[in-house]
């Protein structure tokens, strides 16, 4: 009997998937692209105009002396048990000057580098370029309480802490010239893919900042209200000659507009003269200062941004909806803002400005309500008693 089934049906089968109570649309999956290669053709890049291009110093290889001494160190460390042992029971000192300079000389930039990536920072400052930052830049904030703020790549620094110009060091040789530029990726108030320049100095002497020619005076941050983290980023230019930039001069009395920059079209212009070797940046959002600078100093209102979520799904009415509390179901379709102004007028009826306010009941559910209220409605008042629900949005 089951052989006769199986003669007479199997054959019959498609070469799908069958499950119980379910029947394959389309083409069976064996025979169907996966989404990563349907991705990839939604997204297809010709690697001719989106290969990425070094724009900065090309790295020195190191002798081979040096990488076997290392690679001998690193064996002695592996191998010595004691270390281990101190590491093991919390004991170990290690110098972090000698193993930051270590650090610098090492994997740092490229880790910089890889940081740099993660936050997007070479992609909108040059597009397809990046450089790897061998110049270590070391960028301070003073407190002005004895202390220093440093920028590392990608920290967090409120607007209040940056109000003046930063103290900027890095190694330099004799008769070299620089260029330092500051810039905001996220902040421009009328164009998306434009900057707004915070300071500039070029043509600095060795690593004497005071000494160049500053172009644009410095710009403390001033991320807007509701527009979250802004990127900003200090970038360290070797010059192979003194240069003239055909950018106006702005100072602090200057527009917003003046201040107006693309780093990817003025490195274009000037990319023969100049090459990135250095790269700091911090992350900064909105304080109080941000609006004492619209106010105060640009003499405008401070303009502030809100996202506008789309409106949750709710389901169309019905005439006889079951199980559900007559008045949280009408609430739904209720304006929010009428709900609140109809509990705060509640609550202001019973306020006397001469009086003291009415104490509130030992045992609030103790008190009865009147025999013929609505199920519904006492639920409602035994709420309001307890502080429950939407009378604390008052």
């Amino acid at each position: 009997m089951l052989s006769a089934f199986r003669r007479r049906f199997i054959p019959n089968i498609q070469c799908e998937q069958i499950r119980l109570g379910h029947r394959v649309r389309g083409k069976p999956p064996i025979f169907c692209r996966t989404i990563k290669e349907r991705l990839d053709e939604l997204n297809y890049k010709d690697e001719l105009y989106t290969a990425r291009i070094d724009i900065g110093y090309p790295n020195e290889k190191k002798p081979a002396k040096i990488l076997s001494a290392r690679l001998e160190q690193l064996k002695k460390l592996k191998n010595d048990k004691q270390l281990e042992q101190l590491a093991r029971n919390h004991k170990l000192e290690i110098n972090l000057d000698e193993a930051k300079k270590e650090w610098l000389q090492t994997l740092g930039p490229k880790q910089k580098k890889q940081i740099a990536d993660h936050y997007g920072v070479y992609e909108h400052l040059y597009g397809e370029g990046y450089f790897i930052p061998y110049v270590n830049l070391e960028v301070h904030y003073d407190l002005k309480n004895g202390s220093f703020l440093p920028v590392y790549t990608g920290n967090v620094i409120k607007p209040a802490e940056a109000l003046e110009k930063p103290l900027v060091t890095y190694e330099s040789n004799e008769n070299t010239l620089w260029t330092l530029v500051l810039t905001n990726l996220d902040g421009h108030l009328t164009e998306n893919d434009k900057e707004y320049v915070h300071w500039l100095v070029a043509n600095i002497p060795s690593n004497s900042i005071e000494q160049g020619d500053t172009i644009v005076d410095y710009l403390r941050p001033f991320p807007l209200k509701g527009t979250g983290y802004h990127r900003y980023v200090f970038v360290l230019y070797k010059q192979n000659e003194k240069l003239s930039y055909d950018l106006q001069k702005v100072t602090h009395n200057s527009s917003l507009e003046d201040r107006t920059f693309y780093t990817r079209d003025w490195y274009q212009k000037y990319q023969d003269n100049i090459t990135p070797v250095g790269l700091a940046f911090f992350q900064s959002d909105w304080d109080q200062t941000v609006k004492d600078y619209f106010h105060n100093v640009l003499n405008k209102k401070e303009p502030v941004y809100e996202y506008d979520f789309p409106q949750p799904y709710i389901r169309p009415q019905e005439w006889f909806p079951l199980r559900r509390p007559f008045n949280l179901y009408m609430d739904k379709y209720r304006d929010p803002k009428q709900i609140n102004k109809e509990y705060l007028l509640r609550k202001l009826k019973n306020e006397d400005p001469f009086k003291r306010p009415p104490a509130p009941l030992r045992f609030p559910n103790a008190h009865p309500l009147p025999k013929e209220m609505p199920s519904w409605l006492k639920l409602h008042e035994k709420k309001i008693r307890l502080g429950w629900g939407r009378v604390n949005d008052v």
